[in-house]
């Protein structure tokens, strides 16, 4: 079995990363085998329970409420709501419900409650539970678990070096924080990037550098290509080429080898034939339905008639861990403690984000 390894340099990721392609491809591939059925995929649904409005200026995200995009906002769905997608999921073949909400961090009160309610009511369906929520405490990562949780998401989204370029309104140490708080519960931990959003290699091979040298490494790690949103600071971004991110998927595999490395958001501008280059590299898992909170995704039919092309297979729940407890809210350890904490707000400029901000105002006034 090859080595678990927690002391990757970017100097190595980097010459993984350009190796010849089929080298590159032949050493993922090997390595996926190893840990990993090469026939088998997770398939999760991604469900925006609160859509539009968020705080920060990621110069990716078209829920930036200081951005003008043709985003609908919704407040918080609804647990009966909830728990109708996640059975119209589940009855499509994914295992797990990834639930995101668009907040800059978490707040005790009356709409966590709820989602804790949401997260219990999934993990009873013999679902896994994911959610992405923002920045959250200890104490809250707790109730979480106490929940049924079975992975948070929390994306680094590029390297420490370049996530400057990207956003303003919160630093990359709040992003390590927020999973070494997740890291203290039996909560697994999601945690991946985005490539084509104007970085270099160099950025990218930073990147699996500060995820492959936490330690445990991140159960799953999301790849993906940026998809330019109209009204974002990114819309004039020319979109990754395939082969960026087969080598993007075969060098995570490489460095993480027990992670599900998971086939994210960009796929509607993936061939097939692309898509399993992909899962010959080493991704195993994909997120079904046709979006991905706010962006296109293949129809969920799409995608079982390309696992049935390939050979594939949906993978079952709670394959790679065991099913969570779940803790009804009257018998729960952990109370909520009305914590403020003290998120870092970096308070540097972008330019791109600030026209990108300045335009929207305009188009209001125009309108």
């Amino acid at each position: 079995m090859s080595t678990i390894r927690h002391n990757w340099t970017k100097e190595e990721i980097l010459e993984i990363y350009n190796k010849p392609l089929m080298d590159l491809l032949y050493e993922a591939a090997s390595i996926h085998r190893e840990y990993h059925d090469p026939n088998t995929v997770q398939v999760s649904t991604l469900l925006s329970i609160k859509t539009g409005g968020c705080p920060e200026d990621c110069g990716y995200c078209p829920q930036a409420a200081r951005y003008h995009t043709d985003i609908e906002g919704n407040d918080l769905m609804s647990v009966s709501q909830v728990k109708a997608q996640a059975l119209r999921a589940k009855a499509s073949g994914s295992s797990r419900v990834c639930m995101g909400a668009a907040w800059r961090n978490v707040k005790d009160g009356e709409e966590f409650d709820n989602v804790l309610e949401m997260v219990r009511t999934i993990n009873k369906l013999d679902m896994e539970v994911c959610c992405t929520l923002g920045m959250i405490t200890e104490n809250q990562a707790q109730r979480l678990a106490e929940a049924g949780l079975y992975a948070y998401n929390h994306n680094l989204d590029t390297s420490e070096e370049y996530y400057k370029e990207v956003i303003s309104t919160r630093g990359f140490e709040d992003r390590l924080q927020t999973i070494d708080n997740v890291r203290k519960t039996n909560v697994t931990v999601c945690s991946g990037g985005i490539i084509g959003m104007g970085e270099h290699a160099e950025d990218r091979a930073g990147m699996l550098v500060a995820l492959s040298t936490l330690d445990p490494q991140p159960e799953s790690v999301p790849i993906n290509a940026l998809v330019a949103v109209e009204g974002t600071p990114m819309e004039e971004q020319t979109p990754v080429e395939i082969w960026d991110m087969i080598r993007m998927v075969a060098t995570t595999r490489i460095v993480m080898p027990q992670t599900q490395v998971r086939l994210s958001a960009g796929r509607t501008e993936m061939s097939r034939e692309g898509q399993a280059m992909c899962f010959f590299a080493g991704a195993n898992s994909i997120f079904a339905g046709d979006k991905l909170l706010t962006t296109p995704n293949p129809d969920v039919n799409e995608d079982m008639e390309m696992f049935k092309m390939l050979g594939l297979n949906p993978q079952k729940p709670f394959v790679k861990k065991s099913q969570p407890e779940t803790i009804e809210a009257a018998d729960s350890q952990y109370k909520a403690l009305g914590e403020k904490p003290k998120w870092t707000r970096p308070g540097h400029v972008i330019e791109k984000n600030e026209l990108a901000k300045q335009k929207a105002k305009e188009t209001v006034v125009r309108k």
